[in-house]
Formats: C-alpha cells, structure tokens, sequence
C-alpha cells in the first residue's frame, strides 16, 4: 500500500518506492546538463563554429541562402493565394523550407572547411573515405607505407571492387600503388581493382571529391562477394613495415656489448 508523507517546502518528493518522483529527477537532470549528449542547436552551434573559422564567409552563404528563398516563396504565395488561411500556412510553409535550404547550405560549407583541414595532413585519404555510405569496408590504417617518405596508400571494398587510394605526391606514390595492386592481383585474380590518387596535383583527386568519386564507380561484385574479398584481404593482411611486438622503438636503445663483439 503507497505511503503518502508530508515533507516541508524544498524537500524531495518520494514515490511509493522511496525514490524521487519523476518531476524532480526530471529537474536533477536538467541542472545536470540532461543526458551529457549535445543538443540538436548545441551541435549546429558548434558546426557554425567550426566552419566560420575556416570560412569566415559562410554567415553571409547561410543568411543570403535562407532570405532569397523565403523571399521567392512567399512572393509565390502572395499572388497565387487570396485567403489569410493559405496566406499563413503557406507563409509558414515557406519559413520551413527556407530554413532547410540555409541547413543545407551550412552542411555543405561545413563539409568544405573539414575536407580543408584534412588537406596535406597525413592520413586525410583515410579519413575520407571512412564518410563512404553502408556497404563498404574501409580499412583503418593504411595497408602500404613508404617508411622513407611517409606517403600511403588506403583500401576500401565494395560492390566496384577493391579501391587503392594513395595519400602523397603523384611522383612518388605511383610505385606504391601499383606493388600494391600486384599484391592484391595475385590473391584476387578475378576482382577489379581500382587505383586512385588523392592530392591537389595533376590527374589527382581533390580530397572533397574522393567519396564521390568512388561511389560512382560501376558495381562489379555482389553483396556476398564483397564479404568475401574482404575477408580475403583481412587474411592477407598489410605491407606496413612490421614492428616487433613488445618493442617500442622510441625507447630502443643500441647493444653495446654485441657492438664490441
């Protein structure tokens, strides 16, 4: 049977159970921060933000993209309609689409400022490539490296087949690229593989472009064959320059006695 107590002004309201009623654990929550995950305006907040610093333009994108159609819209509405009540929803209407053309303009500007802070850092193609949509399987280190000029070479799967990116200079990843390709050929006979360079040089891929460009490649393989190749090719491993295990080479330090032998 619930037991119902009186308790004083700024007590804590208990349930029959004994715990805090949901108002006040609702208000706990609140002056907690609620759930520690960022809001919907928080993290639009933070992508303005961000974009603005690297494009101190996208304000003027944003406001110029969201009035201009606003505009045009509810210049539409006032000479096709004749009633305040279509007058008002298609006013509404409009105030909707406008603002979802300026979010989508900010996303695009985001993307931009992103993909050009990724530019000429290690690892961007990488980090390109892991944005591909469901299907593909993308590796998250590199499978070749050059140990002496640090360029790259990263691997995705999917339906096209097996696509070879580098990360580094037109004249020097293209031995890198195409060792890598004999590798993969000599397991996977059968399965086309695509080379791509990702730069700013001729014949490259700019990095903002690289999703799309290999999304747009022909689907070759199915879904299961695509299972396959890249097991196949987890099996197969990488042709990174090994690192003994249990050995941290900052801290290595020479063999004097076997030095003096």
């Amino acid at each position: 049977m619930a037991r119902t107590t009186s308790s004083p002004a700024g007590a804590t309201a208990l349930s029959a159970d004994g715990a805090p009623s949901g108002r006040r654990r609702f208000l706990r929550r609140r002056a907690r921060g609620g759930s520690g995950a960022p809001g919907r305006l928080k993290q639009m907040r933070d992508v303005y933000a961000m974009t603005r610093r690297v494009d101190p333009s996208v304000t003027w994108w944003v406001l110029g993209t969201f009035l201009a159609v606003l505009v045009v819209l509810l210049g539409l509405t006032l000479l096709l309609t004749d009633g305040w009540y279509w007058t008002i929803v298609l006013g509404l209407f409009s105030l909707m689409v406008a603002l979802l053309a300026a979010l989508f303009v900010l996303a695009r500007r985001a993307e931009s400022a992103a993909y050009g802070q990724l530019e000429g850092q290690p690892g961007a193609a990488g980090a390109a490539l892991r944005t591909l949509r469901r299907g593909w399987f993308v590796d998250e280190q590199p499978v070749a490296v050059d140990p002496r000029t640090r360029d790259t070479v990263f691997r995705a799967v999917g339906r096209p087949g097996v696509v070879l990116v580098s990360d580094g200079p037109a004249h020097r990843v293209t031995k890198l690229l195409e060792a890598e390709r004999r590798r993969v050929a000599r397991v996977l006979p059968d399965v086309p593989v695509h080379l791509l360079q990702s730069g700013s040089g001729e014949e490259q891929v700019p990095l903002g472009k690289l999703p799309r460009r290999v999304m747009r490649l022909r689907p070759k393989l199915t879904k299961a064959e695509v299972t396959q190749v890249n097991r196949r090719l987890k099996a197969l491993g990488t042709s990174r320059p090994p690192i003994p295990a249990g050995i941290d080479p900052m801290r290595a330090r020479p063999d004097r006695k076997g030095a003096r032998r």
